[in-house]
């Protein structure tokens, strides 16, 4: 099992048949002050499995401070059925959707994902202050008023660009 990708949104969902619907990508936060507490982040990703690993799997994830900090961490258990042709790639999405999130500095974040006690993944979040409140500079909607979506975002995909 490897991770096909991740990246971090404002809101995400699937739908039967494992399409991916999402809003808002993102990978900086602009915030007036420090401590902030952010509305919600949308951990979006995708495992990529074949016949060889069905089964349970344990499952990690992290969010990491700048200063190597766990600010959270949450762990459990993926069961993988077994593949109907063990030579073909199955791809399962899944969202973690974080609420009220707090960031005490800003500084570079990082979600770090792990399967089966080996890092697959992580996704970077940059936390910034905005110098001037009154500025429309960008940031994550819903990370200040006025504020947008800015840069391009970062999308981990380990072996290139993922595929369907």
């Amino acid at each position: 099992m490897k991770l096909d990708f991740a990246f971090v949104a404002d809101a995400a969902t699937v739908q039967p048949g494992g399409k991916i619907n999402v809003l808002g990508v993102f990978d900086r936060i602009r915030v007036p002050e420090f401590p902030t507490r952010h509305a919600r982040i949308a951990l979006v990703m995708r495992l990529a499995t074949s016949g060889p690993d069905a089964g349970e799997h344990s499952a990690v994830i992290r969010l990491m401070g700048p200063e190597g900090e766990k600010v959270l961490s949450l762990d459990g258990n993926l069961r993988v059925g077994p593949a109907s042709d063990p030579t073909s790639v199955t791809r399962i999405p899944h969202i973690l959707n974080l609420d009220r999130v707090v960031f005490k500095t800003p500084g570079q974040y990082a979600f770090e994902i792990e399967i089966d006690g080996e890092l697959a993944g992580s996704v970077p979040l940059i936390l910034e202050e905005r110098k001037d409140p009154r500025s429309r500079g960008g940031g994550a909607p819903g990370s200040g008023p006025g504020q947008g979506p800015e840069g391009v975002p970062i999308v981990f995909a380990p072996d290139g660009p993922a595929r369907a």
